[in-house]
């Protein structure tokens, strides 16, 4: 940090440090933004009674909520956030609105404390970036994620372009409940309460399969998961919720933690953290400093993982009935991972505006703030509560990485594209994604955000994928395959199947992030 450009391009170009090139680049890129060693000193010494403790006191104070719920007829239980978010995926609508309106009041008794911290968090912030010379919020999110910040801006405004997408399929959702209106509760709601069950045997076997077909080497490496007991999966009292990899350090391996409950949810679950692990695995070589990725491509192998998971539930539940509700939820897993997660981001530019301007804000004007932000997306088809207005003081993105949840967005549609590619080209592309993989955040693999909208941030490139499959033939583009992406997504009712985040021209594939 310290040594001039011509010193530490001598430095980064010394054959001695080639490993470790990237990682030496990419400091340099926050050059501009650090301060002095004493001031760093002072910066880091206070973070631990500063920054670290309000999170710290985020995260305990969730942990330990409980939440009323309360069934007409039924007895009274406080549940944990994790059980009580669990019943908005009920079939039965009076389990959800039970559920709805215990996470409510739960929030709602906490409310001053948890928006506390979110002000105070989003003043921290922002001070932080005017210290280091930021010229907006996010801009450090972006310089992390080695994405350029029109990239990210035409990402989000492509997106919110095709709302009505979402409302088509929640229409369609109404009439396969039988309900004249939807409300927040029911998004989530399966189509049908008695989805058969998978034990952890099979789901061991689907997923693993799942990974060998695609490649002998990622289905070895699963099998280590499995064999090794590098997956803790068990149900147990005091367990965290949640699913998630740990990389740990290269000398080690990843290791695993979910909670397997039997359902099929769960296998894709398995599949997605399966795929976290790969990735985790086959980039120790590369070295601690640069195995880990930028979030945007962070979850590039996991939603891989799912997407080859999901093609062998399809295969072994031929049933119509139990494929229309799989493929329900996973339209609806799309919609909360690309549209939702831009609806979250918005909202997070709008809260560090409000802060900024209008001082400490209560958790009433949060909320408006909030629902401003997810109505646009929902539309009239799903009606909004009241209620619903404080369901922002749980998610914990906001509080531990500001402006993390568009990096989502962009993961899921990058997969999209590389999942079609897949099929176009069959076994050619196998090695050259394992060998993306195992770069980790060295090279193309870290450089795929930063350029895959190099000069071309319009929302209308970037939208391409976001069309309905025939709408963007009949522009001149390929007419897809109503194949595994196209009927998969309902007749590419979602995501068609052309999206290719990285193009610039629909005849170029070498701007499909894989050469």
């Amino acid at each position: 940090m310290k040594v001039d450009d011509a010193a530490a391009t001598r430095l980064v170009d010394n054959p001695a440090l080639a490993r470790h090139r990237h990682y030496l680049e990419q400091r340099r890129l926050m050059r501009p933004h650090y301060m002095t060693e004493p001031e760093e000193k002072v910066l880091e010494q206070k973070t631990t009674t500063g920054r670290a403790a309000f999170v710290r006191l985020f995260d305990e104070t969730v942990a330990a909520m409980t939440f009323p719920y309360e069934l007409e007829g039924g007895a009274a239980a406080d549940l944990s956030l994790q059980q009580i978010l669990a019943k908005l995926y009920d079939a039965h609508r009076s389990v959800r609105r039970a559920a709805a309106d215990g996470l409510t009041n739960g929030l709602r008794k906490n409310a001053r404390l948890l928006a506390y911290i979110a002000n105070n968090l989003v003043l921290d912030h922002r001070t932080d970036c005017e210290l280091r010379n930021f010229e907006r919020p996010e801009a450090p999110r972006h310089l992390a994620n080695e994405i350029d910040h029109r990239v990210v801006e035409a990402l989000m405004t492509a997106t919110e372009r095709h709302h009505a997408t979402v409302h088509r399929y929640y229409r369609l959702k109404a009439k396969l409940l039988g309900l004249d209106q939807l409300y927040d509760y029911d998004r989530y709601a399966p189509l049908f309460a008695d989805m058969p069950r998978c034990e952890w045997p099979d789901a061991r076997r689907i997923v693993q399969s799942s990974y060998a077909a695609f490649s002998p080497r990622a289905g070895a490496v699963v099998a280590e998961f499995f064999d090794r007991r590098w997956i803790d999966a068990e149900l147990r009292p005091g367990k965290r919720g949640g699913a998630f990899s740990s990389s740990a350090v290269p000398s080690a391996h990843p290791y695993i933690l979910m909670n397997f409950t039997d359902k099929l949810r769960d296998v894709m679950t398995l599949a997605h953290e399966l795929g976290h692990g790969l990735h985790q695995y086959l980039s120790r070589p590369v070295g601690y400093l640069q195995c880990d990725t930028p979030l945007t491509t962070a979850e590039m192998a996991s939603v891989f993982g799912e997407m080859l998971t999901f093609q062998r539930l399809l295969q072994l539940y031929p049933e119509p009935r139990i494929r229309l509700a799989m493929l329900c939820s996973k339209i609806e897993d799309g919609f909360a991972t690309v549209f939702r997660q831009v609806v979250l981001t918005r909202f997070e530019q709008a809260l560090h505006e409000a802060r900024h301007t209008e001082g400490e804000l209560t958790a009433e004007r949060v909320n408006a703030l909030w629902l401003t932000a997810n109505r646009p997306m929902h539309g009239e088809v799903v009606r909004l509560t009241d209620g619903y207005g404080w369901w922002w003081l749980y998610i914990g993105h906001f509080i531990h990485t500001p402006f993390y949840c568009y990096a989502y967005a962009f993961g899921e549609l990058l997969v999209l594209a590389l999942y079609q590619q897949y099929k176009q080209e069959g076994e050619q592309f196998v090695p050259r994604y394992l060998d993306l993989l195992a770069a980790g955040g060295v090279g193309r693999a870290a450089q795929a955000a930063g350029e895959a909208g190099r000069g071309r941030h319009r929302p209308d490139v970037l939208g391409a994928g976001l069309e309905p499959a025939g709408r963007h033939g009949a522009r001149g583009g390929r007419v897809g395959r109503p194949g595994v992406t196209g009927r998969f997504f309902l007749d590419a009712t979602f995501i068609g199947p052309q999206y290719h985040l990285c193009a610039g021209c629909q005849g170029s594939k070498r701007n499909l992030l894989l050469e």
